[in-house]
C-alpha cells in the first residue's frame, strides 16, 4: 500500500532553528537517495503521526521540493526520551523495481484450543521481516492461534507467506505460546505469605522502642 506525503523545502539551519520548526508543528528530517542525493525537508507533524498510526512501514509517495513524487521509506525516526516528541525523520529512496527488506505486522486470529480451557496467550512477536518488491508488501501476516494447545509453540515456520515474500526473520523464532493456567493453591500461597510477611512487620513495629 502506498502512502501520498507532502515535504517542504528547509535549510539545515541551527539547533534552535530546528526547535522552532518543531514548535510550529514540524518535524525536521532529510530524504537520502541516488536521484534526490540528501535533501533537507520538513513533514507536517499531524499526517505523519498519522501515518505511523496506520503503517510505519509503508511505501511512501514523498513530493520532495524541486524532485517531485519520489518512491520512499522510512529510514529512522529520532524522538525525545521522554516526551515521545518527534525529532527528525529520515527517509530513504527506493527502487520500485529492485527487492526491499522491510517490516510487517502479524494479525492473530482465531481462539486458541488451550485458552478455552483455561491457559493463557502469550505472544512473543507482533512483526516480521520480510523482504520482497515494494509493490508486493503485505499490509499484515495472518497467523491463525486456533489449534494451540496448552504448552505449544507456534514458530515463524508455521506461517504461509504470500509469493515472492522472502522470509528474512529466523523460522525458529516463537510467535506464540499457551502458558499453562495458574494453579489455585500457588495464588493462596502468595496470599498467605503476604499475610504473614504483613503480621511480622507488625510484631516489628510494635516491638520498637518509644522514644
Amino acid at each position: 500500500m502506498t502512502t501520498a506525503l507532502k515535504a517542504e523545502a528547509r535549510n539545515v539551519g541551527t539547533k534552535g532553528e530546528r526547535k522552532r520548526l518543531r514548535a510550529e508543528g514540524k518535524v525536521p528530517g532529510v530524504v537520502y537517495g541516488r536521484k534526490v542525493s540528501q535533501t533537507p525537508i520538513m513533514i507536517d507533524q499531524k499526517e505523519l503521526l498519522a501515518l505511523l498510526k496506520v503503517n510505519p512501514h509503508a511505501v511512501i509517495e514523498l513530493d520532495v521540493p524541486e524532485y517531485g513524487k519520489q518512491p520512499v521509506m522510512i529510514n529512522e525516526i529520532q524522538r525525545d526520551g521522554l516526551s515521545r516528541q518527534l525529532l527528525h525523520i529520515d527517509f530513504h529512496q527506493i527502487n520500485m523495481d529492485e527487492p526491499v527488506n522491510t517490516t510487517v505486522r502479524l494479525d492473530y486470529t482465531g481462539d486458541p484450543a488451550g485458552v478455552q480451557v483455561g491457559g493463557i496467550l502469550q505472544i512473543q512477536r507482533h512483526e516480521l521481516e520480510v523482504r520482497c518488491l515494494p509493490t508486493q508488501i503485505p499490509d499484515s501476516i495472518e497467523v491463525d492461534v486456533s489449534a494451540l494447545e496448552i504448552g505449544e509453540n507456534l514458530l515463524v515456520s508455521s506461517l504461509r507467506l504470500p509469493d515472492n515474500v522472502e522470509l528474512k526473520t529466523d523460522e525458529h523464532d516463537v510467535l506464540a505460546t499457551i502458558l499453562a493456567p495458574q494453579k489455585a493453591e500457588d495464588a493462596e500461597e502468595v496470599e498467605e505469605s503476604a499475610e504473614k510477611a504483613e503480621a511480622s512487620a507488625e510484631a516489628d513495629k510494635s516491638e520498637e522502642p518509644v522514644s
